[in-house]
């Protein structure tokens, strides 16, 4: 049976043995580990992950591709449908799980938030994503890669920078060269925040780059909220503020929004 990519799924499958080999190491699977493969296409990693550990799942979307991998692996536990679509309470029995994929690039951000919304269940995440996404996540201070995904992923998960991946190891080859990241989720999360509220506050932060925060967070959902009050440099940009300067700044805008209730 052959299977032609298909463009619009975000299909690119990966053929370089040398590099499956990278990946597979980094995920460093031990037998009793549980793995879920977002993505599995033609099934270059998922031989290989099945040969290390008999609780694995692969779900993809693409309908053609059961019976292909079922002939390869007869015991694959695989699950078709949309990975954004899937709750994963309902399928992961047993956690933390170990997630790895090569995934469509123009759905990396909407997986990403997935995972971070779901981190509780996952221990941590190889995926390869395209090169230039994987430098915005692996972003440091100060730098133009620095922003919105770099911030909230180093909040919650330790992110590194694996390796790069040429176009040329794919077929069909994309028009951009890829990476592997690797993100380990924290079990606690620094300054006892809520999430959605700190997600929000670098959104807005960032939502004019160039402009001041002053300036950023005076048009955003915060506009009504008393800013002189915060102690946070208000003339720098975002992209000054490290991490902990972010949590800071949560941390008062939360006291400024409970603060409302209370008065209410």
């Amino acid at each position: 049976m052959k299977i032609i990519p298909i463009k619009s799924l975000g299909q690119n499958y990966l053929k370089d043995q040398n590099i499956i080999r990278k990946i597979i190491d980094e995920i460093d699977i031990m037998p009793d580990d549980r793995i879920i493969e977002i993505g599995p296409g033609l099934g270059a990693l998922t031989k290989e992950i099945y040969k290390k550990t008999e609780y694995f799942t692969a779900i993809d979307i693409d309908t053609r591709v059961s019976g292909y991998l079922k002939e390869h692996m007869p015991s694959l536990n695989i699950i078709i449908t949309d990975f954004l679509k899937v709750d994963l309470n309902e399928i992961i029995k047993f956690s933390p799980v170990k997630i790895a994929g090569n995934i469509p690039y123009n759905i990396t951000s909407p997986i990403l938030f997935k995972l971070i919304e779901n981190r509780e269940l996952i221990s941590d995440a190889v995926l390869m994503v395209q090169h230039e996404v994987a430098k915005r996540i692996c972003g440091k201070q100060g730098t133009k890669d620095y922003g919105i995904l770099s911030v909230i992923l180093s909040y919650v998960a330790d992110v590194n920078y694996c390796f790069k991946v040429s176009a040329n190891v794919f077929h069909p080859k994309p028009n951009v060269d890829s990476a592997v990241i690797h993100l380990r989720f924290k079990k606690e999360l620094e300054g006892n925040l809520q999430l959605e509220t700190f997600k929000q506050v670098v959104k807005a932060s960032f939502g004019n780059r160039r402009k001041t925060l002053k300036n950023s967070l005076s048009n955003s959902i915060f506009h009504n909220y008393e800013l002189n009050k915060l102690s946070v440099d208000l003339t720098k940009r975002a992209e000054q503020l490290s991490l902990s300067d972010f949590i800071i700044l949560t941390a008062q805008i939360q006291k400024l929004i409970d603060d409302r209730k209370n008065r209410k």
